[in-house]
Parts: structure tokens; C-alpha cells; sequence
């Protein structure tokens, strides 16, 4: 189970540049408020940058199904607006300093204010989606950000506990950074008017494009480093997470191994963290964690096959294979 090799990332995704440029316009535009410290963060958080793989997908859905008018741009800034706002929730959660290579807005502006400007961010988005005027579009994105709320508590409840097994992992996963994907792929379907099992591959699409992506994410905590990722290396180790990494560590690693693991995690501590990555990387933790992701990748790279084909689908395919083989 291969997926084609990566074409120039200047090629495909090129499709969608002049609609990307649409989007930040939108942006900028509905970020506007007249309290400055609003505008202060939420321009700092924004103009950090960062994939955009969220806007992309609402971009490439609804052209692929033939969708011209301005509520793709409108509803892409609006999940962008969305993540945005559990970026800046979770930096207060996980006490985190660095996103993106730069301070985190927690920790530059404190966390009152990083809250309370998520919260603007949310509503914010929920008044763009209501200027769209479909009820569909409502519920997708009212589902999304009640599920993403779940999977953010379901994590707090995994912090420190190595007990935790694979299948509730992949569930915050699912809830926490996949559900957005899925309906970021599932608006363009929406805005195009598809049918209901064309709208239900698009949103599988998304569900396993973005499980794909966090699995990497989570992979490169403990393979990646600190300039390339733009955050700490064992960020995740120091929260106390139990990912796929160390929980595979733990299923192959003798008694001893085991016991280190299983210590890191309770304690949240990254001093051993030499250790521990030289324990996932002789398990093969990573080798598992990353064809895991790849596994998903394909399943997303078969539910594009609903699509006609143009350079939009040839876009999608393209994000599988980048969202497997990256190293940030």
C-alpha cells in the first residue's frame, strides 16, 4: 500500500493560489474590531501562518465539484478562524510557549486574554457562517466545534495515564484534530450541491487526511527538531500526552523499557527524553506510527476516487503524500 510519489509542491496546489489569495483578503477583513488588543492577537496568531490545509480543503472540495462563488472563500477563513481559536485555547491548556517558531500568544499577551480572544474567534466564525445562509453549512460546523470541544476534554482526561490503549488515542485524534479536516472537506461537497454518498467520501477524505496528519505530528515529537518544527521537541512527553509513539514503545520494549516509558508519561518529565527516544526508535515505534499514518493517507487517496478527474483532485492526492512524508 503505496501512494504515488510527490509531485512539485509548486504544481498542484498552485491551482488554488488565487483562491488561497481571496481567502487571506477575507481574513483580514473579518478579523477587524475596534478593541486593539483583539486585533493585536488575533493578527499575531494569524500571521504567523502555519499549512492552511483546513481553507484548502473547502478550496479543492468545492472547485473539484464545480462550485464558483464567494461562500468558499468565506467558509474557508472560517475554519481557518476555528482552528485558529482551538490553537489558541490549547496553548493555554498545554501551558505551551512556542507555535510556529514564535512565542505562543499565551505566552506573550497571558492567558486571559489568549482565551477570551478564541472565544471572539469562534463567534466570529459563526457569524460568517451564518451570512452564508444554508442550514447545512450550520450543522456541519456546529457538529465539528461540539465534537472538537469533546476531543479536547477527552485528551485532558488522558494526560498522565499510560494505560491509555491505541484505539481511545486514535479517538481524540478523530475528535480533537480530524473532525475539522473532515468538515472543511465536506463544506465544498455542501456548497456544491452533491449528493449525500459524494458528500460522505469527501468527508471521509478528511477524517483520514487529518488522522494521517496528526499521527506525523505526533511521530515527530520525538523524531523532528525544535527549528524545523517551530515548537519544542517532547512538548508532547513534558504534557504528559500517551501517543502512538510511546504507546507502542510500551507494547514491544522488555520490562525495563516498559517501566521507563510508563514513568515519563505519569511524570510529564522530558529530562530522560534522550532515553526515551532511543527506546521508540529501537522498538520501531516510529516505523509503526508512520505507516499507520500512511494506511490512512490511502484510505483518503481511494475516497478521492469519487471525484472527477481535474488538477483540484490531483491537489488532493498530492496533500496524502505531503501530509505522510514531512518532517514538520
Amino acid at each position: 500500500m503505496s501512494l504515488a510519489s510527490p509531485v512539485s509542491s509548486a504544481s498542484a496546489l498552485a491551482v488554488i493560489a488565487p483562491d488561497m489569495a481571496e481567502v487571506d483578503t477575507v481574513i483580514r477583513e473579518r478579523l477587524a474590531s475596534e478593541v486593539v488588543l483583539i486585533n493585536q492577537i488575533s493578527h499575531y496568531i494569524v500571521s504567523a501562518g502555519g499549512k492552511r490545509i483546513r481553507p484548502m480543503l473547502v478550496l479543492l472540495f468545492s472547485r473539484a465539484l464545480g462550485f464558483e462563488g464567494r461562500e468558499q472563500h468565506e467558509l474557508a477563513a472560517v475554519v481557518e478562524f476555528i482552528h485558529t481559536a482551538t490553537l489558541l485555547h490549547d496553548d493555554v491548556v498545554d501551558e505551551s510557549d512556542l507555535r510556529r517558531g514564535r512565542q505562543t500568544a499565551n505566552a506573550l499577551f497571558g492567558n486571559a486574554a489568549s482565551v477570551l480572544v478564541g472565544d471572539f474567534l469562534y463567534s466570529r466564525a459563526f457569524q460568517m457562517m451564518v451570512s452564508v445562509d444554508r442550514m447545512r453549512v450550520l450543522q456541519v460546523l456546529a457538529d465539528a466545534t461540539n465534537t472538537i470541544a469533546e476531543g479536547e476534554v477527552l485528551q485532558l482526561m488522558n494526560m498522565h495515564d499510560p494505560d491509555i490503549d491505541i484505539p481511545a488515542y486514535l479517538k481524540v485524534i478523530r475528535y480533537k484534530t480530524a473532525k475539522l479536516f473532515e468538515a472543511s472537506a465536506q463544506l465544498g461537497a455542501v456548497l456544491a450541491g452533491a449528493p449525500s454518498e459524494v458528500e460522505e467520501r469527501c468527508a471521509e477524505y478528511g477524517r483520514s487526511l487529518g488522522t494521517a496528519f496528526q499521527l506525523i505530528d505526533d511521530l515527530l515529537d520525538y523524531e523532528g527538531n525544535t527549528a524545523e518544527l517551530g515548537k519544542n521537541v517532547g512538548d508532547d512527553l513534558r504534557e504528559g500526552k500517551p501517543t502512538m509513539p510511546l504507546l507502542v514503545a510500551m507494547q514491544r520494549g522488555d520490562d525495563d523499557e516498559r517501566r521507563f516509558v510508563r514513568e515519563a508519561i505519569e511524570q510529564g518529565s522530558v529530562e530522560r527524553l534522550p532515553q526515551i527516544i532511543e527506546i521508540v526508535r529501537k522498538t520501531g515505534a516510529l516505523e509503526a506510527t508512520r505507516e499507520a499514518a500512511r494506511v490512512e493517507a490511502d484510505r483518503a487517496r481511494r475516497a478521492l476516487e469519487v471525484l472527477p478527474l481535474s488538477p483540484y483532485r490531483e491537489a488532493l492526492l498530492e496533500l496524502c503524500v505531503r501530509s505522510v512524508d514531512r518532517s514538520s
